[in-house]
């Protein structure tokens, strides 16, 4: 019992670690305490800013944005990877394409989004979103494709139909994989969201604080805004994370 109670005290030395070397490196003067403000300052407008400042509704515009991003692409990626994942030589004939737009970095789309959608939100969300469906559909044609032969076989033998075969085991099958997919298009939004709030034209967001702070060499705003852009992404992997174990408790099984 006392191992694991110890156990779940392990995450907490990491960040005790961590705000102890914060702390000696303040101290000792690393690096000008202008750039480098004491934890404490730091955690004062992480405070204040999420108590009813402007950092609340900053982190509250970035998070509509992600949601709105990763809406978007889970509508147009999880249906077309459904239907590229059940036809391999179909996905075969794009699977370059996808690749091809996968790696190339969401920032150097900006421009091209910028011309289409002008300077505004759509901007952000649909650039983000751009950037979140290639992974979604990536990993749910992968998924698709890779569904177990033996349930598939099983299934038609008792006389499944086609449709009965692709919603109850393929579909069911490629749910782990589809979730995959969705934590990291998720934290892949909130990354390229938080990016286009810097430099498309915004006026909230904690891309836009984060700038912002450090034009005006405000260094505990900006490490508030960093350490708020950072919970966000950690929250939304746990959530995922929450959703995926409640609709694919099964998995592995």
């Amino acid at each position: 019992m006392r191992v694991e109670r110890f156990d779940k005290l392990l995450p907490g030395i990491g960040v005790a670690g961590l705000i102890l070397l914060w702390y000696i490196g303040y101290w000792v003067r690393i690096v000008d305490p202008v750039l480098l403000p004491s934890p404490d300052a730091t955690f004062t407008a992480l405070w204040k800013g999420m108590t009813g400042g402007r950092l609340l509704h900053d982190f509250i515009q970035t998070v509509i944005r992600t949601f709105a991003a990763i809406g978007v692409a889970s509508v147009v990626a999880i249906p077309l990877g459904i239907v590229l994942g059940a036809n391999e030589r179909l996905y075969r004939s794009v699977e370059f394409v996808v690749d091809f737009f996968r790696s190339t970095p969401a920032s150097a789309m900006f421009p091209l989004f910028l011309v289409i959608f002008g300077v505004g939100d759509a901007t952000k969300i649909y650039v983000a979103s751009f950037g979140a469906a290639l992974v979604i559909l990536f990993n749910v044609a992968y998924g698709v494709m890779n569904a177990r032969k033996t349930r598939i076989l099983a299934a038609r033998v008792m006389g499944a139909s086609r449709w009965q075969v692709m919603k109850d085991v393929i579909l069911m099958e490629s749910l782990p994989q589809t979730f995959v997919g969705l934590r990291n298009g998720v934290s892949l939004a909130l990354v390229i969201v938080v990016v286009a709030e810097m430099f498309i034209g915004s006026v909230d967001g904690l891309g836009h604080r984060v700038f912002e702070a450090q034009q005006l060499f405000n260094m505990p705003d900006m490490y508030a805004a960093i350490f708020a852009a950072g919970a966000l992404g950690y929250g939304l992997n746990i959530l995922f994370l929450m959703i995926e174990k409640s609709f694919v408790h099964w998995s592995g099984k």
